[in-house]
């Protein structure tokens, strides 16, 4: 699978990633830079729970995958005006947007293939990468995924959370991962658009135990014609 995100800001300068997942198990598949730099390391603001040792391990995967980002858009501050073309296997999208909101899609797709243990429960979401997405919008994509993982795993009942625990559980997780990168970033770079970039997915992050079930209620009108359904 591929995916292409194009920058172009109004001077005209274009920024293009060409971003290529294994088709098996969706993980980043185009080439690191050859040297990574000292923020990548795993040393580096290790996160709390990280679960791979920094004496075999030299190098964050997650940190790693964004360095060709922060080498080109890392300049720029958040509210930087700009055009971003995303072309997905599915469809081409055009968003007119800021830096910041540019740069926050794009590591939406990037950190849960990234090779990073806590983000890869997002990879589903990444699939089907929809740019540019609204807080009910991801909301209602990372309830269904959950919710179809739990199909999945019917075969061991005992595993199955219907009540969506495990939900807030990764979302807090995800807390820890963001908080980390973000000290990474503000070491990378001079400008805040990146930083910005992943405190608004983190934001959604910090909110999710919190509004769970009002966020489900919600949507429950949506539901009515199966839950009103006669057997």
């Amino acid at each position: 699978m591929e995916i292409t995100y194009r920058f172009t800001l109004d001077t005209g300068q274009t920024e293009l990633f060409g971003l290529r997942f294994t088709s098996d198990t969706l993980e980043a598949d185009w080439p690191l830079p050859p040297e990574l730099p000292d923020w990548t390391r795993l040393s580096y603001f290790t996160c709390s729970h990280c679960p791979f040792d920094v004496e075999t391990t030299e190098f964050c995967p997650l940190a790693a995958r964004l360095v060709d980002v922060i080498d080109k858009l890392g300049h720029l501050i958040s509210y930087t005006p700009l055009l971003v073309e995303v072309e997905t296997p599915e469809r081409t999208i055009n968003q007119r947007t800021t830096a910041q909101r540019g740069v926050s899609s794009l590591l939406g797709l990037i950190i849960p293939t990234s090779g990073c243990p806590y983000t890869a429960f997002f990879k589903p979401m990444a699939r089907f990468h929809l740019p540019f997405a609204s807080s009910d919008e991801t909301f209602y994509r990372a309830a269904s995924m959950f919710m179809l993982a739990q199909y999945f795993m019917h075969d061991t009942p005992e595993r199955v959370d219907l009540h969506m625990m495990g939900l807030s559980r990764i979302y807090a997780d995800m807390e820890i991962v963001n908080l980390q990168l973000v000290q990474r970033l503000k070491a990378a770079t001079q400008a805040d658009s990146s930083v910005n970039a992943v405190i608004i997915l983190d934001l959604f992050a910090k909110s999710m135990p919190f509004v769970l079930e009002d966020r489900l209620e919600d949507f429950r009108h949506l539901f009515l014609p199966f839950i009103n359904l006669k057997t």
